[in-house]
């Protein structure tokens, strides 16, 4: 990567930040297109946001992603909110225009084209989620349309009755659960909490409620407990590697407006996913 006075800089805030792969994404799909950009990962402490949002405009950043602690907190300092971010709460891209910042979520949308390359077909399934925080706001966004009935659990239940009453505004299928067993009867269950991102971390759901045809899903982009115990069970599972994925690749376009190498992107994400 040759960088010069004409390179445009991208990034990503976020606290911590070291463990991102969005570096390696990017950058292979700026080299491979030939494109003078590059992204760089900055390690902004929550009480230095508002300081780095402005710096967006200051540097002249052509744009950032954003990630934990910030996606929520970072609405109010945006001049823009695109209509699927507001619902959801939360952004996770941000693009400059001439000093104009809009605020973007493309979590949903990754998520969702990550299962139509699994070749899982949500429409008219039962399906359940488990964590009701940004992440499940992102993708039930969305599964609320296709599922013929939509089941979210999480410990903390006000945030759940309140996703619950949100989603409520746009289809009637979406229902709470007091209890993680009865998502045994689900034929789609996936994983919106951090469990299993340590190797040491329990899984979210007692395999006693997975069967052969159950589809699992988590959006740790590892081959979590979840997803060992779900195979040996015969169910089919799938990694939160292809959120991960897709997500990337339409936040590259929102900066760009050109369409990326999925598989350049796709290659250098798996090589470094350990």
């Amino acid at each position: 990567m040759n960088v010069n006075g004409k390179t445009k800089i991208i990034g990503i805030f976020g606290y911590p930040i070291e463990h991102t792969l969005s570096t390696i994404l990017h950058n292979s799909a700026f080299e491979a297109l030939g494109l003078n950009n590059c992204y760089v990962p900055f390690r902004v402490l929550p009480e230095d946001l508002p300081y780095a949002v402005q710096a967006i405009r200051s540097l002249n950043l052509l744009g950032v992603n954003i990630t934990v602690p910030h996606k929520e907190n970072v609405l109010p300092l945006l001049d823009k909110i695109d209509r699927e971010a507001a619902f959801i709460g939360a952004v996770n891209t941000i693009t400059n225009e001439d000093g104009t910042l809009t605020g973007y979520n493309t979590d949903g949308r990754g998520f969702m084209s990550s299962l139509t390359e699994a070749g899982i077909d949500a429409e008219g399934k039962d399906i359940t989620i488990i964590g009701a925080g940004g992440a499940c706001r992102a993708i039930s966004y969305y599964l609320s349309e296709k599922a013929s009935k939509l089941s979210l659990y999480d410990i903390d239940k006000p945030r759940a009755e309140k996703l619950v009453k949100d989603l409520k505004e746009f289809n009637d299928n979406i229902f709470l659960l007091d209890k993680i067993e009865v998502a045994g009867k689900s034929g789609i269950i996936i994983n919106a909490t951090p469990l299993g991102m340590k190797p040491d971390d329990p899984s979210p759901v007692g395999p006693g409620l997975i069967k052969s045809g159950t589809v699992v899903c988590d959006l740790v982009y590892k081959k979590t407990r979840l997803l060992l115990e779900a195979e040996k069970k015969g169910a089919k599972t799938l990694d939160g590697s292809g959120m991960l994925l897709w997500q990337g690749i339409l936040s590259f376009e929102l900066w760009t407006g050109v369409k990326p190498p999925v598989e350049v992107m796709r290659r250098a994400l798996m090589s470094n996913i350990r």
